[in-house]
């Protein structure tokens, strides 16, 4: 019996690598450019609502983060939830090998976000200044990892926030202030421009080989 189980064990692992193999090769369609538009609203809300509500974004960096996270959070599910329903309607069997891939690509990115915040809370407070465009900056990073699976044109994207990260960067240098329109309007406009492209491009003839 152990040789026949091994025989079964080996088919299955070759199944589960074939599956992978096509997904790879597969233009990703569950994200759905309403949403990611949706999520750049979400962004200019925050903005908005902070520059509102928080005098001094600097002097008030617990609640200036806790926005952007609880904003992220949001904008995390509302992708999510659309990415689970649209994978299955559009990958059918390869839904689950997608959206696996899918979250592979960009979740370096996020952890690598997540991370920095804490260690600069916790052990350099006063460079908490420089995680907007550092944000901005992994953002470009995970889209970047992404292109394999998405239309090539969401390197433009991807572009966007890789250069404003950095401006962003150098603008916070002068005076080392949080300000919610360095983080808001960057994602405003990388969101739309990728809503944008995701509209208009060409599923299966704008994607990588």
């Amino acid at each position: 019996m152990a040789l026949p189980m091994r025989d079964l064990d080996k088919a299955l692992a070759d199944i589960v690598a074939i599956r992978n193999q096509i997904a790879a090769g597969t233009a990703f369609r569950g994200y759905g450019p309403a949403t990611i538009a949706a999520t750049g609203a979400v962004a200019l809300l925050t903005a908005i609502l902070q520059f509102w509500l928080l005098g001094d974004p600097t002097s008030e960096p617990v609640g200036f983060f806790f926005g952007w996270f609880m904003a992220a959070v949001l904008s995390v599910l509302m992708i999510g939830i659309e990415m689970r329903a649209r994978s299955r309607r559009h990958h059918s069997g390869l839904a689950d090998a997608m959206i696996h891939q899918a979250v592979e690509q960009f979740l370096p990115a996020g952890v690598a976000g997540v991370l920095l915040a804490v260690v600069m809370w916790k052990f350099a407070s006063e460079t908490l200044w420089l995680l907007p465009g550092l944000w901005q900056i992994l953002v470009s990073l995970g889209i970047f990892a992404s292109v394999r699976s998405l239309p090539r044109t969401v390197a433009i994207a991807g572009a966007w926030y890789f250069v404003s990260g950095f401006a962003v960067l150098v603008l916070a240098s002068q005076t080392h202030t949080l300000s919610p329109w360095t983080m808001g309007l960057p994602f405003v406009i990388g969101q739309s421009v990728m809503a944008g492209i995701l509209y208009f491009a060409s599923g299966d003839h704008d994607v990588e080989d």
